[in-house]
């Protein structure tokens, strides 16, 4: 088929367009923390935003003052990894509504995971987990055709296994992020009291289980755990060694990783002796606006028996 010359400028004309397309460079996606800090800076007050430094990492916090008469202190606020400190977890409740019972708040955003391909692996499957597979493989096998291939096997807590690089590294810019959030929360004066969420629940009872020279008046997890294995076993008996006075508080429909630790961790507060150690379970899932209410009132009730 002939074509016209007309035709044959716009099949020359795409053709440049597509190799235009192929030679260009690979444009990285916007790092998850700069749009956490776009969201904040443009929907909420800008008195309750403020920037902070740790080293050469500018970063956002929230704050809010204490709405009582006589402030009792100040929480710093720390979400969970790849979570907002707005999140519907019980974070952004206590964030405000710990200012009502006498608290200022400093909630920080989190940094960003340095992620890589081989840093992710699924957990060896426990002796439950299995038996519960062998199971499932059977009964598998009774209802589908010959034809059907195998599943890959079930595991009980379904989470995969970070590693120890990829921990550490955010361990390094969670702690640099902590000190200076812990450094603007000094000009409050008052006790200081840390309410921390999840995986950075996790690192920051290993940062003060090595006695840092920041000290604080209580500390509060969240369903603490950590992505690994291994330092998920050792965290257990961990938090029975960090001097600050502790409340534990987990969801019975929380993460797996807790839940399996509950029992092991009082073994090991019972063994080192820690007696400001309280530990607490809230039932069902922490965005559900009456484990809000819940949380609230154990903390405030930990916190009135310590000052």
């Amino acid at each position: 088929m002939k074509l016209k010359p007309a035709h044959c400028l716009v099949y020359a004309a795409c053709f440049a367009l597509m190799g235009n397309v192929n030679a260009a460079d690979f444009i990285k996606p916007t790092p998850w923390s700069s749009l956490v800090t776009n969201d904040i800076q443009r929907f909420l007050p800008s008195d309750e935003v403020r920037t902070l430094l740790a080293g050469e990492d500018e970063f956002i916090s929230l704050y809010r003052q204490s709405m009582a008469a006589s402030q009792r202190g100040i929480v710093l606020i720390i979400p969970d990894w790849q979570h907002v400190p707005t999140n519907n977890a019980g974070i952004n409740f206590l964030r405000k509504q710990l200012n009502e019972i006498g608290y200022a708040t400093l909630a920080m955003t989190m940094p960003d995971i340095d992620w890589h391909p081989a840093d992710i692996t699924m957990p060896e499957p426990t002796e439950n987990s299995e038996t519960e597979s062998t199971t499932q493989k059977n009964q598998q096998a009774d209802s589908a055709p010959p034809a059907k291939t195998q599943q890959a096997p079930h595991f009980v807590t379904g989470e995969p296994n970070i590693s120890e690089a990829v921990l550490d590294d955010y361990k390094l810019k969670l702690i640099a992020r902590f000190n200076a959030l812990y450094n603007s929360a000094m000009d409050e004066g008052g006790n200081i009291i840390v309410v921390a969420q999840g995986a950075s629940a996790g690192l920051l009872i290993e940062h003060y289980a090595s006695f840092p020279n920041n000290e604080l008046n209580a500390f509060i997890s969240l369903g603490s755990y950590l992505p690994n294995s291994i330092r998920n076993q050792h965290l257990n008996a961990t938090l029975s060694t960090i001097s600050p006075p502790l409340l534990d508080i987990f969801y019975s429909e929380g993460n797996p990783d807790t839940l399996q630790s509950v029992k092991d961790r009082k073994r090991w507060v019972r063994k080192h002796a820690k007696y400001d150690y309280r530990q607490r379970e809230l039932f069902g899932v922490p965005s559900e606006p009456e484990q809000h209410e819940r949380l609230l009132k154990e903390i405030d009730g930990f916190l009135r028996r310590l000052f």
